[in-house]
């Protein structure tokens, strides 16, 4: 970390420090949340859990090294400092908030509906051609996240890419708070969170809370090719950049994937064609490219860097992660699903030859018409050769793809995938991740 002391957290987060002065000006080394994750000089952040309580790990963190906690109730037997708050959870995103302004660098902000992570990767990827990047690992882009992902920047930090996910009004701006971006980008509004924001332009809404929080002088970087963001005329007094696969000031002509190997399209921006090969599975993965683009030029970087960092995407974890067992290959997509996400996967696995199945689960926080929504989705999956659905909420998917393949639970499901799946087959797999399909793709990595 770049040198933060336990008088600044304090202060940060109008807390009251008890215990050994001579060591309130003792930096910290890190600010964990996990106990296992403690070292010497850690602040340890005691945050109550559904299941756990962090405030039960005090001691043990202060045995491991640890050298103040930040808790709401004194510990037992408090053999270090701690800092004593009303609201720990609020006391985190107050102290992450002025770490952040430590740091007279760019931040990239990365929000949307669909492809805000696979979209963080390549802007990480694109800009690391130039600087040093810190960039949101795994899942960490919620209100305690993304205040952890801050806490990973050190010194030799140049640029960071921070995901924002959000469920609910009012998180964009608080997270946004924190991360006060220099350059904010917005993928896609689509149907998520909609037992929350209601529709799409709830969801519109609640995503661009963020631009309250740009920082003086900076740039937004927006999808033309989504309804919603194109008809932003400006932020803080500054154009949108645009992006989009024919229109905007990024665009992208000859896409054409390879059968699952890799992506090819012309990024055209600086009334210049750009040639580049993407290793992903994905068309969409140009829009995404076309947004990193983006982001280098505002950032400095040479085309050439720009390319070489498109080429260099690594996908990560369950997100179109495409599998060959030799005898089918399986898109392994279960990380999350809604509407827009599910019909860009179907697109994706249409890409492919061989025979074309989709093995569907629930989608989660839909709201009042998430019956309507899986139907509608089912009907859209109707391009694909065979659609097996699986969940109560499936069951009306099942009937907009008018496909006899209907399991109620998952169990069920991995029963039968083997009498129905044939060699040579290109198997999508994607739902909520509540539902852990990990298990069928785990399952169908064993057909053979």
């Amino acid at each position: 970390m770049k040198a933060f002391t336990l008088r600044q957290i304090a202060d940060a987060c109008n807390g009251k420090y008890i215990g050994d002065e001579n060591l309130k000006d003792t930096a910290v080394s890190s600010i964990e949340r996990d106990s296992r994750n403690i070292k010497e000089n850690s602040l340890f952040l005691a945050i109550k859990g559904a299941r756990v309580d962090g405030h039960d790990f005090i001691e043990k963190c202060f045995e491991m090294g640890a050298i103040c906690a930040l808790c709401e109730n004194p510990p037992k037997n408090p053999t270090k400092p701690y800092i004593l708050v009303d609201n720990t959870l609020v006391a985190v995103k107050q102290i992450a908030k002025a770490y952040r302004e430590l740091f007279d660098i760019p931040v990239v902000g990365i929000s949307g509906s669909v492809g805000k992570t696979s979209t963080k990767e390549m802007i990480a990827s694109v800009l690391a051609q130039k600087y040093r990047v810190h960039k949101t690992a795994g899942n960490l882009n919620n209100e305690l996240g993304v205040p952890l992902t801050l806490f990973g920047m050190d010194d030799s930090t140049e640029v960071a890419v921070v995901e924002m996910g959000i469920s609910d009004f009012g998180e964009m701006d608080r997270i946004s708070k924190m991360v006060q971006p220099t350059v904010e980008v917005i993928t896609i509004i689509g149907d998520c969170h909609i037992e929350n924001l209601g529709d799409r332009d709830g969801v519109f809404r609640a995503k661009t809370e963020m631009f309250a929080n740009l920082r003086q002088g900076g740039t937004v970087v927006l999808n033309i090719d989504d309804d919603k963001l194109r008809n932003v005329k400006e932020v803080k007094g500054k154009a949108p950049i645009f992006y989009g696969i024919s229109n905007g000031e990024y665009q992208a002509e000859n896409i054409k994937s390879n059968n699952g190997e890799s992506v090819e399209a012309d990024l055209i921006f600086g009334g210049k064609a750009h040639h580049v090969v993407i290793p992903a599975i994905g068309t969409y993965m140009v829009s995404n490219a076309l947004a990193a683009a983006a982001v280098g030029k505002e950032l400095q970087l040479s085309d050439e860097q720009i390319v070489k960092g498109v080429e260099s995407y690594k996908t990560v974890g369950s997100r179109a992660n495409l599998i060959d067992n030799g005898f089918i290959k399986i898109i392994d997509d279960c990380y999350n699903a809604n509407p827009t996400s599910v019909k860009a996967s179907i697109d994706t696995l249409m890409n492919f030859t061989g025979r074309k199945v989709c093995v569907l689960g629930d989608m989660k926080e839909l709201g009042v018409n998430e019956l309507k929504l899986h139907f509608e989705t089912g009907q859209y999956a109707k391009k694909a050769d065979i659609v097996v659905a699986i969940g109560p909420l499936a069951k009306e998917l099942a009937k907009g793809a008018e496909s006899k393949f209907y399991f109620e639970t998952k169990e069920d499901a991995i029963s039968e995938l083997p009498a129905i799946i044939e060699k040579g087959d290109v198997v999508l797999v994607k739902a909520s991740h509540s539902m852990e399909f990990e298990k069928i793709v785990d399952e169908l990595k064993k057909l053979k």
